[in-house]
């Protein structure tokens, strides 16, 4: 399972494509919205963090002072305006990996070289193989590094919603007082699913974030906690829906908690809610994980594509 091809096509050398960078997430949907509406479920990343710097940008939030940008690759050799593939650098966690839609193999290289030609340290990468893949490695060949795959991904898109079992408890949105434990638990996550995997946070790509990116998500209803008897057990976010897809994301139960079935509880309720709004829903997991990957297709998930998340050493 893979992205879809986007190499089908005769070789070309990546001076055929033009890469165009900006920093202004609003300028880039300019461009590029007819393109990530085409498969609005495998744009689902690029689409749902390009929309909310938009908002954030026009309620006149500071600008972040991690690297912030997004690229169109266009096909030089095609129509005025084709775009051949999209990518954006907006992570706020160390070393700040691109992520990448699909593109063809030339043109992943002509955005590497673009970008090691204007000097920018690139120690990450993260999105559709073989686009991503491809990137890496350019960089790695043009710096004299190693790219190394640090974790598989899997995206997923619910189909007909299975209901679990029923569980003690109930759904509630997350409110400004639960800041500090959101906070705690989105952190958590990152590190407990490297863990579950074999790897470290600290291997270089593992996403961490912020207390004002979780606020943020808590001020616009992004947040559910499951509580049983007045106390939290678990956690499950989402996105807003971008092309009329929302994504389900982080899905966090403590230890204390797991195997008592609040996971796949609060997912249901929370897909069902994205459901009735008008939503696609989709989601993401670990590959090494197969816990939630079962979780999730017993809920009705069915596998969409495989990505992978790359350090560049």
């Amino acid at each position: 399972m893979s992205c879809p091809d986007a190499t089908a096509e005769p070789a070309r050398a990546a001076s055929s494509y033009v890469v165009e960078i900006t920093d202004d997430p609003t300028e880039f949907l300019a461009a590029a919205e007819p393109h990530l509406a085409l498969d609005p479920v495998l744009t689902t990343v690029v689409s749902t963090v390009t929309h909310r710097a938009a908002r954030r940008a026009a309620e006149g939030a500071v600008r972040p002072p991690h690297p912030q940008w997004w690229a169109v690759v266009r096909d030089g050799a095609g129509e005025p305006g084709d775009i051949a593939g999209v990518a954006m650098r907006t992570a706020p966690f160390a070393p700040h990996p691109l992520f990448l839609l699909p593109m063809p193999d030339d043109a992943a290289r002509a955005l590497a070289r673009a970008l090691v030609g204007r000097g920018e340290e690139v120690a990450g990468a993260n999105g559709c193989l073989p686009a991503t893949q491809v990137f890496a490695d350019e960089v790695a060949r043009l710096t004299g590094g190693e790219a190394v795959i640090w974790e598989h991904t899997r995206l997923f898109e619910l189909g007909d919603l299975v209901e679990p079992a029923a569980v003690p408890g109930g759904l509630r949105p997350a409110t400004t007082a639960d800041l500090d434990l959101c906070l705690a638990w989105f952190t958590a996550f990152a590190a407990d699913a490297a863990e579950q995997a074999g790897r470290t946070v600290e291997d270089g790509v593992g996403e961490h974030v912020t207390a004002e990116d979780v606020l943020d998500r808590i001020e616009h209803h992004r947040v559910w906690l499951w509580e049983v008897d007045g106390t939290p057990v678990h956690l499950t976010g989402a996105n807003p829906p971008s092309f009329g897809v929302a994504r389900v994301g982080p899905v966090y139960t403590p230890g204390e908690h797991r195997g008592r079935g609040y996971a796949s509880a609060a997912v249901a309720a929370v897909s069902r809610l994205l459901l009735e709004g008008g939503s696609r829903v989709c989601l993401f997991t670990d590959q090494a994980n197969p816990t939630s990957n079962k979780i999730y297709q017993a809920l009705g998930y069915r596998a969409v594509v495989d990505m992978a998340n790359l350090a560049i050493r």
